[in-house]
């Protein structure tokens, strides 16, 4: 492993295991906030690595990308079910949009344990990079409820991530291999036909996945 990314996955241990020292005090382990994607497959290595008692959790949003659930189960997590599907909240809500997020905030964006890791990168995008600035930040769920979460990863380029998964070995969900077997660090892992894409986006993933032209015209 190069220099550069050695001390990267020193610092990351070392904040993994402050958590857990965090997390022991209220009789917790860590969260690991596990979304099936190649950054959640570095932070829960990482936290193999470290040594720490977590508990990673998949947050299933019932339009999850094909295999991404069976990879969450494989790499030993724990599956919560929502208490309505997506297309249930639609019918009660309409289609989400940027200013109505109600999609994320029901099926993705709730509170589990007090501590919680994610796999969040600033280069990822601006808007990331202009909201965290440090990595570990205080996460307000509602007026009752808060978590501390912890970003070991945070500055850590597309190029580290794989470098990485190469260097430990790990094996990534469906959507990072073409039919060849090619892995495809760059392709990124969200919702099927997330309204929250771009239109020529969503018209891709309708093209790949035409069943859920329907479901999505027939609620489901």
């Amino acid at each position: 492993m190069r220099e550069d990314l050695q001390k990267k996955v020193d610092r990351a241990i070392k904040l993994l295991q402050a958590a857990e020292k965090m997390a022991q005090k209220v009789g917790q382990p860590v969260e690991i906030a596990y979304s099936g994607g190649k950054d959640s497959d570095v932070i829960l290595e990482l936290a193999k690595m470290a040594g720490i008692n977590y508990q990673a959790i998949y947050k299933n949003t019932t339009i999850d990308p094909p295999g991404t659930i069976k990879h969450a189960l494989e790499r030993g997590a724990e599956m919560i079910r929502p208490k309505q599907t997506f297309f249930q909240l639609m019918d009660k809500y309409g289609w989400p949009s940027r200013r109505a997020r109600f999609c994320c905030s029901v099926l993705k964006e709730y509170k589990v344990l007090d501590y919680v890791v994610i796999g969040v990168r600033r280069e990822e995008s601006a808007k990331r990079a202009e909201r965290y600035k440090e990595p570990e930040v205080c996460r307000v769920y509602n007026k009752k409820e808060k978590a501390r979460q912890y970003l070991p990863i945070l500055d850590w380029t597309l190029d580290n991530v794989t470098d990485f998964l190469k260097e430990r070995h790990v094996t990534c969900a469906p959507v990072y291999y073409d039919e060849s077997g090619v892995f495809h660090p760059e392709r990124r892992l969200g919702c099927i036909c997330c309204p929250l894409m771009s239109r020529k986006h969503r018209i891709r993933e309708f093209e790949k996945y035409p069943n859920m032209v329907k479901a999505y015209i027939g609620g489901g």
